[in-house]
This record gives C-alpha cells, sequence and structure tokens, in this order.
C-alpha cells in the first residue's frame, strides 16, 4: 500500500476476531487484516486497485473483503497479474458479500 501512496499505520489489534465478527466476517468470510480506509472497511489481502476505485467509486457498502488468505495474492506471493485475478467482494450494509469488479 506504500508503495501505491498510502500512509500505513499497522498496529496489533487483540480484538481483531471480534470485530471481524461484529462485520459479519466469520467462518469462510474471515480474514487476518483489517483497515480503515476514508470510513470503509478493507480486510484481508485486497488488491491496491480495488481499493482505488472503492475510493473513486464510493459503492453503498461497507467496505472490500478478500476472505481467508488466498495464495498469490498481495503480501502472499504472485505478481500484478496473479493480483488482479483475486476475488474481492464489497460488503453490504446487511452483511451479504458481492462480487466487485475492479
Amino acid at each position: 500500500m506504500r508503495d501505491h501512496g498510502a500512509a500505513v499505520a499497522a498496529e496489533d489489534d487483540p480484538g481483531l476476531t471480534e470485530r471481524l465478527a461484529a462485520l459479519g466476517l466469520s467462518g469462510s468470510a474471515s480474514t487476518c487484516h483489517v483497515a480503515d480506509v476514508e470510513g470503509y472497511v478493507v480486510a484481508g489481502h485486497v488488491p491496491a486497485e480495488a481499493i482505488s476505485k472503492l475510493l473513486i467509486e464510493q459503492p453503498d457498502g461497507m467496505g472490500l473483503v478478500v476472505p481467508g488468505m488466498p495464495l498469490l495474492s498481495p503480501g502472499m506471493g504472485g505478481d500484478q497479474n496473479d493480483w488482479l485475478a483475486v476475488d474481492v467482494f464489497l460488503l453490504g450494509h446487511d452483511g451479504q458479500l458481492r462480487p466487485f469488479d475492479f
């Protein structure tokens, strides 16, 4: 994210599991990272391009999610082409995950 010009402050969150569960992100939708980005939740290994589109288009939703830790996602290996193929979801206010094309 820093490579894309974002200011990043990382910290451990001992309440991460509970925070994700409160968002409806548990079980198969769970992830290992969560961020607050201009009022949106970004959870998991979300590609920077998807975050950029989120901020430009500002869809009606809580944020973006990449459940689990998929191989070849940003931070998990791969390259730019692999990252653009990652399944990204828009987290709706109803807790539903809908595909997010970027």
